[in-house]
């Protein structure tokens, strides 16, 4: 499919109720929305299937759902570093950054490298992807070991202070679902680290470990 036949895909399935309705979930910051619901993105990537350089040629129109597109027809072996850099360094709501994080970014082999370079980067949405990307191969990866999650809780412990409110939200994701993998060893000490937050003086840090207590108590951990 091509970039002009993807993109009239998408307007076709648009709806204004959903144009209009995505300003109450700040995800219309993009240059453009269609409001095509997320069942008709994900059906348009399966009618383009896998193809990566449509999904680069899709990011660049700037367009809302077509950055939605691109992380399910972008190719994760095929992509770069670079590239998982300058998407993540456009983002504008959190919405595409949990989709890309979720459906691409988390297949790539680029995947750990990438959220320790973002992890205290400056930028809201760039240090969000971090922790998003830590959450979705907590919940994805079934190859990896402890190890690359145990290592990574010291980030989250460092990060659980930035009180930007989808900087700690994504901090949240990522300590719950590390501490939700079928290991004795990386539920216990996501469950340390969750108390010692929750025992902060610092504001946004209590609020990170109370929130992973609250998922852990109720998922019965």
């Amino acid at each position: 499919m091509t970039l002009e036949e993807a993109l009239a895909a998408l307007e076709g399935r648009g709806e204004a109720r959903i144009r209009d309705g995505l300003g109450r979930y700040g995800v219309s910051t993009a240059d453009r929305v269609i409001g095509v619901p997320m069942g008709g993105i994900q059906l348009v990537g399966k009618e383009c299937g896998p193809d990566h350089a449509l999904a680069a040629a899709l990011w660049k129109t700037g367009v809302y759902e077509a950055r939605m597109l691109t992380a399910y027809v972008g190719d994760p072996a095929l992509l770069t570093s670079g590239e998982m850099n300058r998407w993540t360094r456009d983002l504008d709501n959190w919405a595409v950054c949990d989709t890309l994080c979720f459906k691409l970014f988390d297949r790539s082999p680029h995947a750990f490298d990438m959220i320790d370079r973002w992890a205290d980067d400056p930028a809201e949405f760039v240090k969000r992807t971090a922790y998003a990307l830590l959450a979705s191969l907590a919940l994805h990866d079934k190859k990896s070991g402890d190890e690359p999650f145990l290592t990574r809780l010291v980030l989250i412990e460092a990060a659980a202070t930035d009180n930007r409110n989808f900087v700690k939200k994504g901090v949240s994701w990522a300590l719950r679902a590390i501490g939700g993998r079928k290991s004795p060893t990386l539920r216990a000490a996501a469950r340390e680290l969750a108390d010692r937050l929750s025992a902060s003086t610092d504001r946004s840090s209590r609020w990170v470990g109370k929130d992973a207590q609250r998922a852990f108590a109720k998922a019965g951990e």
